[in-house]
């Protein structure tokens, strides 16, 4: 079966008409209940009222002139007919049609008569091409059966019934249906431009086209689902942005080694160098810009790696102090260079759930960033805590800092402030961004107070292990 394409627009229209079409039917349904159910009812109960009511004038004696004076009399000011007759024989002969192609009396209703009980009567007469309801009652004198008395009227077909209601029911189903169409159309149209509009705008976005905004003037569910498209369009755009700037980065820090390799090369080559010490310091600066670029594409790969969704840390039980002195180790013969004294109070009863190899790197990045742009003969202090339920890690060096204007983009891809921008400290602005990521990872926070000329501390978060 071929599936039909409907838009939104035709479905609502077809829900609408649908919903109207329902309501028409159980207008009609409704009409008809009040037909059956309320008129013939009412008619029902007014003709045994009136039965009883005229056989009640029937006291003693054969049924004659006197009681048939009244029910004339009754036949004039009344809509009923009725009859009065000594036998069931006679009364087939007041009344001789056939009720739904059957007789008027039957033997279960002789039955019923003779016990004293009355009988209704209910169906079609072809004579008067209608329904027709009607009950005989027996006529008694004490136990003695005296006559029967036999009152019926045809029914009103509904038609009838409602002759006044049904022409201003039509006319104003009608008009009340082309209001409705009229309002189901200005709706629409009202309630799906938002619609076409975020097609359009949607479209320009797949097509790369990220400088528009959806105008949002209500506060509707629309209004809500427009700011959602707007700010999901400054993502991508601030995505694109990033994109962009990463890839020029990376080629402006390809560019530099690259250049410094192939002049080299072309020299070494073209036997421009023959001194042995030019030829063995060329062959060093071409093995250094070549680790330089390993170690960038490294990096670049590690932080792909952790911003990916689907990695995942090998957490275990840890004490921070114990990984903090443990890059301690590792980073202080740098320091014994530069001659840098490296002060440490630490909590040693700080525990947390983390990735040993992954704190160490984030550790190690930020000492190895303190020791890069810290002058000789200076010191750098680390200071672990707990506030609020966290740990925390102050490392702080009396560098030459960052300025104010540049501490927002702290540990962005490739970002370096402008102080920091020196070949000879070897980085390319991912260590921080890689220890950014770490903390991100678990759950922690990663923060930087930094003042120009007098250095810059780091704080590191991370939740403690619950007990």
């Amino acid at each position: 079966m071929k599936n039909v394409n409907l838009t939104l627009n035709k479905k609502v229209s077809i829900l609408l008409l649908s919903s109207l079409f329902l309501t028409i039917v159980f207008s009609f349904l409704f009409i008809h209940y009040l037909y059956k159910d309320l008129y013939i009812g009412t008619v029902k109960d007014s003709l045994l009222y009136q039965g009883q009511r005229t056989a009640a004038h029937y006291h003693y004696g054969d049924v004659s002139g006197n009681i048939k004076d009244k029910i004339l009399w009754y036949n004039v000011i009344s809509p009923y007919e009725v009859s009065v007759v000594e036998n069931l024989d006679e009364l087939g002969k007041s009344f001789p049609f056939l009720i739904d192609q059957k007789p008027l009396i039957n033997r279960m209703d002789r039955k019923e008569l003779a016990k004293g009980n009355h009988v209704m009567k209910e169906g079609y007469v072809d004579e008067f091409n209608r329904k027709v309801i009607g009950a005989v009652f027996p006529l008694m004198n004490e136990d003695k059966l005296m006559g029967y008395l036999f009152i019926y009227i045809p029914l009103a077909e509904m038609t009838e019934v409602f002759s006044k209601g049904i022409p201003i029911l039509i006319l104003a189903g009608v008009m009340f249906y082309f209001v409705l169409f009229l309002i189901i159309q200005s709706s629409l149209d009202s309630l799906f431009k938002p619609v076409r509009e975020m097609q359009r705008f949607s479209n320009q976005v797949a097509n790369g086209n990220f400088t528009e905004r959806l105008e949002v003037t209500t506060k509707d569910e629309m209004a809500e689902l427009a700011l959602t498209f707007n700010s999901m369009v400054d993502s991508l755009q601030h995505q694109e942005d990033r994109k962009r700037q990463f890839l020029s980065n990376v080629a402006h820090e390809l560019r530099t080694p690259l250049t410094y390799i192939g002049g080299y090369a072309k020299a070494l080559t073209d036997r421009v160098q023959t001194n042995p010490e030019e030829i063995e310091k060329s062959l060093h600066l071409i093995q250094k810009e070549s680790v330089r670029m390993q170690k960038l594409i490294t990096e670049l790969l590690e932080l792909n790696k952790l911003e990916d969704a689907a990695f995942s840390l090998d957490i275990e039980p840890m004490v921070l102090s114990q990984f903090i002195m443990d890059s301690l180790t590792l980073i202080r013969p740098q320091a014994e260079l530069k001659h840098i004294d490296i002060k440490h109070t630490l909590n040693e009863e700080s525990i947390i759930n983390g990735d040993p190899n992954r704190v160490m790197q984030v550790f190690y990045n930020i000492l190895d960033n303190a020791l890069k742009y810290s002058p000789e003969r200076t010191s750098i202090s680390i200071h672990s805590y707990e506030k609020d339920g966290k740990a925390v890690v102050k490392i702080k060096d009396h560098g030459i800092g960052i300025p104010g204007d540049s501490l927002s983009q702290i540990g962005e891809r490739f970002y370096r402030s402008d102080l920091s921008r020196q070949r000879n400290t070897g980085g390319y602005g991912l260590g921080l961004s890689i220890a950014k990521e770490i903390m991100h990872k678990h759950k922690g926070s990663f923060s930087i107070e930094s003042e120009e000329g007098k250095g810059t501390t780091v704080y590191l978060t991370f939740p403690l292990l619950e007990l």
